[in-house]
């Protein structure tokens, strides 16, 4: 369970300093625009995807055991994060990723870290596409720039409130919105190191600003970005808030847990390292527990970022260090401008996102597969978009591992490189 960091900083060298500098730039340049893409679409304010950024990007990187991880609020979260808010509101919020990572702590003393291969791949493939539907989903109001009341929580009422809306499609804010998703497609196929979503938002937002275009912005709808971290404070504490909010912690520390160990494992399959899941599973916890004191969202290890950071050289922790301190710079000094980012910019980046979540190249992959997994990833997905997520997670793990007590030959799950 010792930090990878302790490893690799004994043979630590200028020239692997350089490597980890230019690649937490880097990846802090991707990470800035989708940290607050990410807490928008959660229902938060802005800057709280960047508190969570720079907070538990540090201590995932300082305190976990992959070389390369890089930690901060994942599109995943963004339907859990919605729904608790939603229900408990932000102050619920922060007490139920305080008490994941609690139990992500708890979970790594007793070495739960090498449970990760009893999770059905199949069922992170359902929620994770269902969760990438509910995104894109969500998306669809800023993107087409419709004049709503709230959106619904649940899906289908939030798809009859769009439809509703339909007459109020501003072409301005769609234009921006495919204009910036062509920028990033275009950047990513041209020159694939460069972090091209912090120029294709960049790019956008200012053709908003210089041609007075009809389009919200962060600065519009929430106000300015403030230029300083809070001050850490406990949440709320009280048993009745504690018990109620129980199974919101254990679905975020479940989900904190399961990506950031698959996110690691990706990190290796691209590097040849090894990680050590337990470190791992500690350093959530302490992120989680840092983020709530900061007021954060819930935060684990980042698939996309992690795997920036390794496409643009990063060696050691390092990097996942230099890029939490970048992001902070960049809120220390340059707040104001995250004001003029436009809201469809971050609504087509973000449907980028849920996209490459769903990662269509497997899709013919997964109907090749045998017919309980291809049931048990329809019956997962369904239930992430209709029900809840963690009837979805409940119903899909519990399936999945009697489907393997039936296989008892059934090796551990295997994951390939995503592209999300």
């Amino acid at each position: 369970m010792k930090p990878k960091i302790l490893t690799t900083i004994q043979t630590y060298s200028g020239q692997l300093f350089l490597a980890d500098l230019f690649a937490g730039v880097t990846v802090a340049l991707v990470a800035i625009p989708l940290s607050l893409a990410i807490a928008i679409a959660s229902g938060a304010d802005p800057a709280t995807g960047l508190v969570t950024a720079i907070v538990a990007g540090f201590l995932i990187s300082a305190l976990g055991g992959s070389r390369v991880q890089i930690g901060g609020p994942t599109g995943a979260f963004i339907v859990v994060v919605f729904g608790v808010i939603a229900v408990h509101g932000y102050d619920g919020l922060v007490l139920a990723t305080f008490m994941a990572g609690i139990i992500l702590i708890l979970a790594g003393l007793m070495r739960a870290g090498n449970l990760i291969s009893f999770v059905p791949e199949a069922v992170v493939n359902g929620f994770t596409i269902g969760i990438a539907i509910i995104i894109a989903a969500s998306q669809l109001r800023d993107l087409f720039g419709l004049t709503t009341p709230d959106l619904p929580a649940e899906f289908i009422s939030k798809l009859e409130t769009l439809w509703a809306a339909r007459g109020t499609l501003n072409w301005a804010s769609l234009g921006i919105g495919a204009a910036t998703m062509a920028l990033i497609v275009g950047l990513r196929r041209i020159a694939p190191k460069f972090p091209g979503l912090i120029l294709a938002v960049g790019l956008t937002s200012a053709a908003v600003a210089i041609f007075h275009l009809p389009v919200d912005t962060i600065g519009s709808r929430f106000g300015a970005l403030p230029s300083q971290l809070p001050m850490p404070k406990l949440p709320v504490l009280s048993a009745d808030r504690i018990i109620e909010l129980l199974p919101s912690a254990f679905v975020i520390a479940f989900l904190a847990g399961v990506e950031s160990l698959l996110s690691a494992m990706v990190a290796d399959r691209m590097t040849g390292g090894k990680y050590r899941r337990n470190a791992e599973v500690l350093a959530q916890g302490a992120a989680n527990i840092g983020s709530a004191l900061f007021g954060g969202l819930p935060a684990t290890g980042a698939i996309a970022r992690t795997a920036t950071n390794v496409r643009a050289g990063g060696k050691t922790p390092v990097a996942g260090i230099v890029h939490a301190l970048t992001i902070l710079i960049a809120v220390l000094f340059a707040a104001p401008l995250a004001g003029y980012l436009a809201m469809p910019a971050l609504a087509g980046l973000l449907m980028l996102t849920a996209w490459n979540m769903c990662e269509p190249h497997k899709w013919r992959g997964y109907l090749a597969e045998e017919k309980a997994n291809i049931a048990l990833l329809g019956i997962t997905l369904v239930l992430t978009v209709v029900a809840d997520l963690t009837i979805a997670i409940g119903v899909g793990v519990s399936l999945g591992l009697a489907i393997r007590l039936r296989r008892r030959h059934a090796g551990p799950a295997d994951w390939d490189e995503p592209k999300r």
